[in-house]
C-alpha cells in the first residue's frame, strides 16, 4: 500500500495513533525542481501491457532506494497512463487504481497535495465494490488516502466526508464488528476531535471500544488507545470525572503491557484533569511522576520534559505561586530554544503557545506576542497545520488588541477567519468566538458596519453550537446591541437587550452583575426611543477604547462595555 498521511492532531493534545499499521505523515519537502515533462500521451510504447507493471515496480524501487521522488514521479505517471490505455473497456482495473494511489503518494511526498487530489478522485472511481473484497479494499484505501490529503490541505470537512465514505465501504465488505472497522472508527473519531465535533467523536469512540472489547484481551493496547481518545473527548465536553476514569483504565492497561513512557504520558493527562477539578496536590503528584520517568528515559532536555514544565508552570500560576510558575516557564523555554534531535516543530510550537497563555495571564502581552509569533513561524511551511495556525493568529489578534494595535489585530483575525472558513470550521463555536473578537477590533477602527456583520454571524453560530444561555453567546448579544445603538438602530438594540434580560430572569438568575448593567442600558434606550437623534450616537463613543487616538471628546454618558 502507498504511504499515507495521518490527519492533523488536536494542538497540544497527545492523541493515540489510530492504527500501528498506518504510517505517520512525512515531512513536507518543497518542490524546488520543476515537474518532469509528462510523457507523450501518443507514445505507442505505453500500449504494451507489460510496461505498466514494470514502470510501477521502477517507481517503488526508486523510492525505496532513496534516489528521490522526482524520478519516481516520472515512472508513476507513465505507469498510470499505461494501465489506463491497456484497461479493458467495462472492466475496472485494480492495477490502474494501485498506480494512481502510488502516484498520489509521490505527489504528497513532494508537498504537491493539490495535484494529488484529482489523481485520487480518479482512483476512487475505478473499483467496483460489488466485485468482491479486492475492489472494496481498493475503494476503501482510495477514500482514506484522499481524506488524508484533504486533511493536509486543511480541508477538514472534505477530509471527514472521505473517511466516512471509506468506513461505509469497509463495513459493507467486512461487517460492523470486524476489528479493522474498529481501527477506522477510531481514525475517524480523531478527525472529528480535530474538527471539534465532540459528540460524533464520542459516538465513534464508544463503537470502537465495543469492537475491541469483543476482539481483544482485557487491558489490551487497543483498549488503552481507545480510552485515551475517549478521555480527550470527555475532557473537551467538560465531563472530567468520566475522563479521569478512562485515563486510569488506560494507565492500568499500559502498565500491564510494560509501556512505561506511555504510562508517563497518561499521568500528564491525569494531572490535567486533576487541575481542571482544582485538585492541585494530586495534579502535582501526577506531573512529578511523569517528569521522573521522562528525565530517566529521554533525558533532561527532551521536549516531553519541557511539556511537563509547562503544565507545572500553569498549575503554579493558577495557585498564585508566580515565582515558581515563571521558573518553570523559563526552564521549558530553555529546552525549546535548543531542541534535541528528533524534536518536531509542532511540539515546540505547541509548548510556546501554552507558555504564551501564561504570560498573557500575568499581564505580559508583549512577551506572549513574541512567543506566538515564533510558534507561527515554525508552522507556516508545514502542511496540514492551517487550523493550528489560525488558532495562533487569533491569539495574536487578541494580543494586538490588548496592546491597542487595532489595525494589526483586525488583520490577524481576518487571516484566521479566512483559514477557518477554508478548513470547514465555519460552523464551530471557536469560529464564532473569533468572529466576535474581530468585530471588537473593527469597532476600535470605527468600522461599525463591518463589526455588525461579524457580530451577526457570530450570534448565529454560537446560538446553534452553544445555545442562547452560554456566556459567549450572551457576550455577542451585548456587543451586537451596543453596535446597533451606535448605528442608530435603537429598536433592534432594545429587542436584543429585552431578550437577554428575559433569558437572565427566567433561566440564569439576576445575581449576575451584568444583569443590572444591561437593565440600565435598556432603560436608557427606552427613554431615548422615539426621539430625534440629532447627534452622533452616544453608544459609539462609549464603545471605543478611551486610549484610542481617534476617539472624539467623550460625552457624559454611561459606558457600554464590549465583551470578548
Amino acid at each position: 500500500e502507498p504511504p499515507s498521511h495521518n490527519p492533523v492532531r488536536t494542538p497540544n493534545k497527545k492523541i493515540p495513533s489510530p492504527s500501528p499499521s498506518r504510517s505517520k505523515a512525512s515531512p513536507a519537502r518543497s518542490a524546488k525542481k520543476p515537474p518532469p515533462d509528462s510523457p507523450n500521451p501518443d507514445d505507442s510504447s505505453l500500449d504494451n501491457p507489460d510496461l505498466g507493471p514494470f514502470l510501477l515496480k521502477l517507481a517503488r524501487d526508486t523510492i525505496a532506494s532513496g534516489e528521490g521522488p522526482t524520478k519516481a514521479l516520472d515512472y508513476a505517471i507513465r505507469a498510470a497512463k499505461s494501465f489506463e490505455r491497456c484497461a479493458v473497456e467495462g472492466e475496472p482495473s485494480l492495477d490502474l487504481a494501485m498506480s494512481l494511489h502510488v502516484l498520489a503518494a509521490i505527489y504528497c511526498s513532494l508537498g504537491r497535495f493539490d495535484e494529488a487530489v484529482p489523481v485520487l478522485e480518479q482512483a476512487i472511481q475505478v473499483p467496483d465494490v460489488e466485485r468482491g473484497p479486492d475492489h472494496a479494499l481498493a475503494a476503501f484505501s482510495g477514500h482514506m488516502q484522499l481524506g488524508d490529503t484533504y486533511s493536509m490541505l486543511g480541508q477538514a470537512e472534505k477530509s471527514i466526508g472521505c473517511y466516512e465514505q471509506g468506513l461505509k465501504i469497509q463495513i459493507q465488505a467486512l461487517g460492523e464488528t470486524d476489528a479493522r472497522v474498529g481501527e477506522t472508527c477510531r481514525y475517524l473519531a480523531e478527525a472529528h476531535v480535530q474538527a471539534m465535533q465532540f459528540d460524533k467523536a464520542e459516538e465513534l469512540c464508544k463503537k470502537t471500544l465495543e469492537i475491541h472489547h469483543a476482539h481483544s484481551e482485557p487491558a489490551s493496547l487497543e483498549e488503552a488507545a481507545d480510552r485515551r481518545l475517549m478521555a480527550l473527548v470527555c475532557e473537551a465536553k467538560g465531563d472530567y470525572e468520566a475522563a479521569l476514569e478512562h485515563l486510569v483504565l488506560a494507565s492500568m492497561a499500559m502498565i500491564a503491557n510494560g509501556q512505561e513512557n506511555e504510562v508517563a504520558s497518561i499521568d500528564v493527562s491525569i494531572g490535567n484533569i486533576y487541575m481542571s477539578l482544582c485538585r492541585f496536590d494530586e495534579a502535582i503528584f501526577s506531573y512529578q511522576k511523569a517528569l521522573t520517568v521522562f528525565k530517566s528515559s529521554k533525558g533532561d532536555n527532551h521536549p516531553s520534559v519541557a511539556s511537563v514544565f509547562v503544565r507545572l508552570a500553569d498549575l503554579y500560576h493558577r495557585t498564585g505561586k508566580l515565582r515558581e510558575s515563571k521558573s518553570y516557564c523559563e526552564n521549558a523555554l530553555r529546552i525549546f530554544a535548543k531542541p534535541v534531535p528528533g524534536t518536531t516543530a509542532e511540539e515546540i510550537a505547541g509548548g510556546l503557545t501554552e507558555i504564551s497563555a501564561i504570560y498573557e495571564s500575568v499581564d505580559e502581552p508583549e512577551e506572549a506576542l513574541k512567543l506566538l509569533q515564533k510558534a507561527m513561524k515554525l508552522l507556516e511551511d508545514k502542511p496540514g497545520q492551517q487550523s493550528t495556525i489560525a488558532g495562533i493568529e487569533a491569539r495574536i489578534g487578541v494580543m494586538f488588541y490588548i496592546l491597542g494595535r487595532y489595525d494589526e489585530s483586525r488583520n490577524s483575525f481576518e487571516s484566521a477567519v479566512t483559514k477557518l472558513r477554508a478548513s470547514g470550521e465555519r460552523k464551530s463555536a471557536f469560529f464564532g468566538v473569533v468572529l466576535n473578537q474581530m468585530g471588537l477590533a473593527c469597532v476600535q477602527l470605527f468600522k461599525i458596519d463591518e463589526a455588525a456583520e461579524l457580530f451577526e454571524e457570530a450570534r448565529a453560530i454560537l446560538e446553534q453550537e452553544c445555545g442562547p444561555c452560554h456566556q459567549d453567546t450572551l457576550g455577542v448579544y451585548s456587543n451586537l446591541a451596543a453596535t446597533y445603538d451606535a448605528m442608530g438602530r435603537v429598536e433592534d438594540a432594545i429587542e436584543i437587550l429585552e431578550y437577554v434580560l428575559k433569558l437572565r430572569e427566567e433561566k440564569l438568575g439576576i445575581a449576575n452583575p451584568d444583569f443590572e448593567d444591561e437593565k440600565n442600558r435598556l432603560a436608557e434606550l427606552l427613554k431615548e426611543a422615539g426621539r430625534s437623534r440629532n447627534r452622533k450616537a452616544k453608544s459609539l463613543e462609549n464603545l471605543i477604547d478611551p486610549n484610542s487616538k481617534r476617539t472624539a471628546k467623550k460625552e457624559g454618558t454611561k459606558k457600554w462595555g464590549f465583551r470578548i
